[in-house]
């Protein structure tokens, strides 16, 4: 990419914040949890609510620019991930100066002792036949351990790696639990085979936000810039309305399957980001189930195809790991708050790495990292490279 291309390269992320994350936040409501998330992220970055001109928080969006009275301002309509680089590029055309993206979710779900509610539509595939999310997902990682061998123990190394990164953890839900053998992950009850209960994301309540401007006007500001250094995201349907299939193909390539979802957006992403696999120091994947880091790493190019139960087995991606994983936590042991909050989470995790300002699990110079979210069972992913080098 030609000196002064990148899409980016006028952006910066200026400020993150996590609210508390609790399986339940009394007192909280979605739109209350994300105010305090956008406040939080703006003292963060320096800035205040005079400052801002555009807003990216799903439904909220309008509703937030309203009674914040932000207007007039540019609106956000992506999610996840894509919220993120949506507010980067209207930043870098002009539309706006200074974009808050955030999302929370507390108050609406109360069946908190089933699998995420937000995932379970009410419609012809989950109603008659109890198509739940854990069982969309346990029919891609039947599929893979068929065809390449993997097994549930190399699953339990994934689920108790994270699962300890959130034992020490003080922010997370489930902070203090472990730590956590893949022996006591294969003892927890069966949900949906191969899926253990502590190879699945918990469901909780909390809010995150992100606040982004110019790259000039962020280097006067008190946190250090970091740098969204290439995005891209794969999509091959609506998210838990079809039976996923791991051979799922769209018409152009039919090696781009279902199953390996995440590699042609990981293909673009580095891409753009000019740099290669060896260069990203931490990986914050998105963990609704520990097949799903397995199959990222492979997906996203960190090792073979067929490879990665061996290579999660042999211990690199645990802190002291080649490739440290989803270091606060993840679903599985940080917060899962609703249908979008974790995915930027994932976002603010890789940030805080970058800036060297982790809680917990920071990785010692860490300079590159990745963040994923969805997975091949909700049948899209997305992918996002940030770092302290403006590209």
């Amino acid at each position: 990419m030609a000196p002064g291309s990148h899409p980016y390269r006028d952006v910066a992320v200026a400020g993150v914040f996590n609210t508390a994350q609790a399986r339940r936040l009394p007192g909280h409501t979605s739109v209350s949890v994300t105010v305090e998330a956008i406040n939080g992220a703006l003292a963060d970055a320096g800035l205040g609510l005079d400052d801002v001109d555009g807003v990216s928080a799903a439904d909220l969006s309008a509703k937030l620019i309203y009674d914040l009275r932000l207007g007039p301002a540019w609106r956000g309509t992506q999610y996840g991930l894509g919220m993120i680089a949506e507010a980067a590029s209207a930043i870098a055309s002009g539309m706006c100066d200074v974009a808050v993206v955030a999302s929370g979710e507390a108050g609406i779900y109360t069946d908190h002792a089933a699998t995420a509610p937000w995932t379970r539509p009410e419609n012809e595939f989950v109603i008659p036949w109890g198509l739940f999310t854990t069982a969309e997902f346990a029919l891609i990682a039947r599929r893979h351990m068929i065809r390449y061998g993997t097994t549930e123990e190399q699953l339990a190394a994934v689920a108790a790696t994270i699962r300890n990164n959130g034992h020490v953890n003080p922010e997370a839900v489930y902070h203090g639990r472990g730590p956590f053998t893949a022996a006591d992950i294969l003892a927890s009850r069966l949900i949906a085979e191969p899926f253990h209960l502590l190879d699945c994301a918990m469901t909780s309540e909390g809010g995150c936000a992100l606040v982004l401007t110019s790259a000039e006007r962020a280097r006067d500001l008190p946190s250090d810039p970091v740098y969204l250094l290439g995005m891209a995201a794969d999509c091959h349907g609506p998210a838990y309305q079809h039976p996923p299939a791991y051979d799922l193909a769209g018409r152009r390539d039919d090696d781009l399957t279902a199953g390996t979802v995440g590699r042609r957006a990981a293909d673009r992403a580095f891409r753009t980001a000019g740099i290669g696999r060896d260069d990203v120091d931490v990986l914050e994947l998105y963990d609704p189930f520990s097949f799903e880091v397995i199959r990222q790493l492979e997906a996203f190019g960190f090792c073979a195809p067929g490879e990665g139960g061996p290579f999660v087995a042999d211990g690199h991606i645990g802190p002291d790991g080649k490739y440290p994983v989803t270091t606060d936590g993840g679903l599985m042991s940080y917060s899962h708050a609703g249908s979008n909050p974790q995915m930027l989470q994932r976002a603010i995790r890789a940030v805080q790495q970058v800036r060297g300002t982790c809680v917990s699990t920071q990785i010692p110079g860490a300079r590159v990292a990745l963040a994923s979210a969805g997975g091949s069972g909700a049948l899209f992913n997305q992918v996002a490279l940030f770092g302290t080098e403006r590209p």
